[in-house]
């Protein structure tokens, strides 16, 4: 018999895996692709960006091992805004003018998210990002979101709320409203209350707080003594674990409660936050399990948040919206087969991209597709999706205090 040389055996075998769908990585070589972005690393929002933190540092590692971007490595060039969004603008300059990074990426929450994309758009530069809470105020079209919320959340994602609440055990008559000043919990709370008084229920407490505050014991004691039937909580970061325990510290235990952008790991862990509702895009169950890249990375990101020590090492909306803005950078890229921004914007919006989400698409106003915010709740110490249906397992129901 004659014998294949070895090369061409190699070709071979290269052939048969990518027809069968495997990919054969080669080495990336080459100067690297420097991907600059900045992170709430210290400050009041430092607990969920350290999610953010350990799922970029997933991403590229896998990245690599699978032969780069256009077979270059990658780097990411990655600074601490300490959770202030001007900080986050001066850091964003030297990334592009200093640093000279190749590509932005998003750094965590509204307000830092709008100082980066004002950089962006000053230097034309493709800004993916994840956690931006105000659609409307996105007015650069090279802007591309990663947290499926659609063009109008102070809209849908209260009805998606609501519309849970009806169909659970005890469809509430009254709300109490209480949030941040944070500029987007600001925002989706005002939305909040305006689909409620048009849905019926009657506002019989609305109180505020500045962003930064630790004294929720006054808030408390009004919410108790408002006695609402469901209490819309405007929380960002750790602000809904400290309502909860100055709620336990009065012996208060609210009917029903919603969070809106909590750092998820560290309130799912709170024995107080037993049956507290709130939204997101993926959590680890089906039908999620089954979108691109989803099984895989939900093994990665357990293994290093349990490394990590964090509170709970599931993939949830914080680490799956992440993740999902790393592969629409990684799609635009490989779509436009170039660094260029302008061609990576360009291909990002006339096409469909495959995530942790599902498909997304790019050509709605501000660059928004579908709202894909479903509704989920602490039931045993766990996560899970109770709303739409469609989107549930095993049988899983909203449930009351």
């Amino acid at each position: 018999m004659k014998k294949t040389p070895v090369s061409r055996r190699f070709t071979l075998l290269a052939a048969l895996l990518s027809f069968a769908g495997l990919a054969v990585a080669q080495a990336p070589s080459g100067p690297p692709i420097r991907i600059g972005s900045t992170l709430a690393l210290t400050g009041p929002l430092s607990a969920t960006a350290q999610v953010h933190k350990i799922v970029g540092e997933i991403y590229i590692e896998q990245a690599n091992k699978r032969g780069g971007w256009l077979g270059r490595p990658l780097e990411w060039v990655l600074k601490d805004d300490q959770s202030k969004p001007d900080l986050a603008r001066t850091l964003y300059e030297q990334l592009v003018t200093v640093d000279k990074v190749d590509l932005l990426f998003s750094p965590y929450a509204t307000g830092a998210i709008l100082s980066a994309m004002g950089v962006a758009q000053r230097y034309n530069k493709v800004l993916v990002h994840h956690t931006f809470g105000i659609p409307s105020l996105v007015k650069y079209d090279m802007a591309f979101p990663a947290w499926s919320l659609g063009s109008d959340p102070a809209n849908t994602v209260p009805n998606t709320l609501f519309d849970a609440l009806a169909a659970g055990p005890k469809p509430p008559k009254t709300i109490a409203v209480v949030t941040s000043k944070f500029p987007s919990i600001q925002f989706m709370s005002a939305g909040a209350r305006e689909v409620a008084k048009k849905r019926g229920l009657q506002e019989v407490l609305f109180l505020e707080w500045d962003f930064g505050n630790r004294d929720f014991g006054p808030i408390a004691n009004r919410i108790k003594d408002a006695k609402p039937d469901f209490v819309f909580v405007g929380a960002i970061g750790l602000e809904g674990n400290l309502l909860l325990d100055a709620m336990k510290k009065i012996d208060y235990v609210p009917p029903q409660h919603f969070y809106l952008y909590p750092s998820p790991g560290p309130l799912v862990t709170l024995p107080e936050a037993k049956n507290a509702l709130s939204v997101t895009i993926f959590e680890e169950q089906q039908p999620f399990l089954n979108n691109t890249g989803a099984a895989d990375f939900v093994k990665l990101f357990r293994e290093r948040a349990t490394a990590a020590k964090l509170p709970d090492p599931s993939v949830e909306v914080q680490a799956a919206a992440s993740y999902t803005a790393w592969q629409i950078l990684a799609a635009g890229v490989a779509g436009a087969k170039s660094l260029d921004d302008k061609a990576i914007a360009a291909w990002l919006k006339t096409n469909t991209v495959d995530t942790l989400q599902g498909p997304l698409r790019f050509n709605g106003p501000g660059n928004y597709g579908e709202d894909l915010m479903r509704i989920k709740q602490v039931q045993n110490g766990h996560w899970t999706v109770v709303w739409p249906k469609a989107f549930t397992a095993g049988g899983a129901t909203l449930q009351t205090n």
